[in-house]
Parts: C-alpha cells; structure tokens; sequence
C-alpha cells in the first residue's frame, strides 16, 4: 500500500507540474458549463435535479477528456524507456497500475467537483432531490473512471500517446454511442440478435442513465466495476509480458 501512495503522489504531482491538468480541468468547466445552460436548458426546463440539463453532457465530454488525461499513463515510460526500470525497483505491477490509475482518476475527480456551483444553484433556486443529484455526479465519475481504465489499458500497447488518443477515444465513442435507438436499428439490419445484445451490453448508456435519474441498481454498479477491473487487468497482463 505505500509503493501505492508513493507512486499516486509521484503521478499526481506530475500532473500538475504540468499545464495538460489544468488544460482539461478548464475545459471540462468550460464546456459543461456552456452546455448545461445552453442546449442542456438549465433555465427554460427547470431541471432541478441536473439530469438532462448537466449530467447527460458528462459522457459526451469524458469519451474525450478522460482520453486525453490517461493517454500518457504507460505511453511515456515507454517511449522514454523508465518502463525497464519497474523491473529493477522493489514495487509490484500492481502498485505502478494502481497509483498511476488512482492519480488519473484524482484529476477526473477534482474536474467534476468543481461543477459544485450547480449543486448550490438548484438548491437555492427550488428544491431538487439530493440523492438524484448525488447519483448523478457518481454515474458521470464512474464513466470516467471507466474510460480512464480502457485508456490506461490502450496506453500500454503502445509507445504513442497521438496512437493512444485516438485509439481509446475511438473505443469510449462507441461505449456512448451505442446505446442509442437508432444505432442499435442499424445494428439489427446486419448482425443477429445475440450480437446486438453483446453490443448493447458493452454501451455504458444504459448503466450511466439509471444512475443520472437516481436509480441505484447493483447491475450498473457491478458493470462499471467489471469494465474498469477488466481493463486494469489487462494492462497488468501486458506490462508483465514486458518484464520478463
């Protein structure tokens, strides 16, 4: 646990010793802000409880942000070869990943948090229903969290971050867009049904919705934890294959 913390420390700090955090912190605040008053109607619909007026621009933003923030997770160590030097320190696979990961996920948390202005704002202005709003700021974290995990788990095949960005954006885009109408529509014209089914499961949609109305569902829960459990494994796989 303390290679964890050390690592987490070392990483965190690392993130903000450099403009790329704060890059991404102001232009998620831009953008949801933007977004939130303006095609999220915060004003003419009265969504006090932020979930079609906030939260329903979360993923949209997280399936590139949360690229941009973990595509240098196992990239750089790669490219600049400090990856051959895990091998000869006294700390685990495991503790690398999940200080690097922890740190990533740091940054994701301080950038939703930070929306804390909304939260004051509909209470103020009407009576919204709390736990809604607390559900809503844990499913847009969990998104992230998890596109974080797929990009970690991209940024260890491959020395390129530009590689890595586009690669992971790519696999979040379809994590969102998959869960709409009219994809799955054109999905069932070419493939059978169990295949749209597959599909539908691996969309991250239907799991962050629940949570963005307030409906706390084990299943959405145990979907986020899989995926990103999944991927960090996956990285663990391949970087071990890079030691030995």
């Amino acid at each position: 646990m303390k290679s964890v913390l050390t690592i987490y420390k070392r990483e965190l700090t690392a993130f903000f010793t450099q403009p790329t955090a704060y890059a991404i912190i102001v232009i998620y605040l831009l953008l949801s802000m933007g977004l939130t008053f303006t095609f999220g109607g915060f004003f003419r619909i009265g969504d006090a409880n932020l979930a079609y007026a906030h939260f329903y621009w979360n993923p949209w933003l997280f399936m590139l942000l949360a690229p941009a923030i973990g595509m240098g997770l196992w990239s750089d160590e790669q490219r600049t070869g400090t990856i051959e030097l895990l091998g000869t320190l006294p700390t685990s696979t495991w503790s690398a990943i999940l200080g690097k990961y922890l740190a990533a996920a740091t940054v994701c948390l301080i950038a939703i948090a930070l929306t804390f202005t909304l939260w004051i704002s509909v209470n103020r202005l009407g009576d919204p229903d709390n736990l809604t709003i607390f559900s809503g700021y844990l499913g847009s974290f969990l998104v992230c969290c998890t596109f974080l995990a797929i990009t970690m788990l991209v940024s260890a095949f491959t020395r390129d971050q530009v590689v890595c960005l586009i690669v992971s954006v790519a696999v979040c885009v379809f994590m969102v867009m998959i869960g709409f109408d009219a994809v799955i529509i054109e999905a069932t014209k070419a493939l059978p049904d169990s295949g749209v089914e597959a599909l539908v499961a691996f969309g991250v949609w239907d799991h962050f919705n629940s949570l963005m109305r307030g409906a706390f569902r084990l299943q959405d829960f145990v979907w986020f934890a899989t995926m990103i459990v999944a991927s960090l494994l996956g990285t663990s796989a391949i970087l071990t294959a890079r030691r030995s």
